[in-house]
């Protein structure tokens, strides 16, 4: 579990194809924090569950799956791509963000961005399986998680086969992760709020008894 508050952002420094569909990812971070890290822990990667494999001096190495690439947007890394880090969370620690899982609930293009003085205002484009994932538990001053980062929906537009949701971007956010830097049709991975999954399932389940 993790809280969407990620610790920093980080080169990918290996980035290799693996048989079988999957790839091998090496990521280069030296910080103090990490030497309690071990094999077998969870990290999340852009919002994405992973597990350390190998361990080297200032590096931790993961293997990613054809469904994870599949599912995510992990697919487009590349040696010198930037993706965000946070460690899984221990029991009874504070959550700063909300709870994410780290299991992604599909992709979504940026479809707008704009200036605010120092602020950007964001805009993501749902449709298709997207949408039917993650637009319903899309609500206005709401949580949503974006490439990992836990983030407050400022308001949700729904058209017959689309949903459009924005963010706003304080500059603490935009100087320590990347979702500054995206450009309009990038991809990024969403997680809807956990919450409200376990309230809409219990609602549908006793409605239909």
């Amino acid at each position: 579990m993790f809280s969407g508050l990620v610790w920093a952002s980080v080169p990918v420094t290996r980035c290799e194809s693996r048989v079988g569909g999957g790839v091998e990812l090496e990521i280069a971070y030296a910080d103090p924090r990490t030497q309690t890290w071990a094999l077998g822990d969870s990290i999340a990667i852009n919002g994405v569950c992973l597990t350390i494999v190998r361990i080297a001096p200032g590096s931790f190495v993961f293997e990613v799956s054809p469904e994870t690439l599949a599912c995510t947007s992990l697919g487009a890394l590349r040696l010198g791509s930037r993706v965000h880090l946070e460690p899984a969370m221990a029991l009874g620690d504070r959550i700063g963000g909300h709870l994410v899982s780290g299991h992604v609930d599909g992709t979504a293009p940026l479809s707008r961005r704009e200036a605010a003085g120092d602020f950007w205002q964001l805009e993501w484009k749902l449709s298709g399986e997207t949408r039917s994932k993650v637009a319903p538990y899309l609500v206005p001053k709401g949580s949503i998680c974006v490439d990992g980062v836990s983030l407050t929906v400022n308001a949700v537009r729904d058209t017959a086969t689309e949903t459009y949701f924005d963010v706003m971007l304080i500059p603490h956010t935009l100087e320590v992760t990347t979702l500054g830097t995206l450009k309009l049709g990038d991809q990024v991975n969403l997680e809807a709020d956990l919450v409200a999954k376990y309230v809409s399932r219990s609602s549908r389940f006793y409605d239909q008894r």
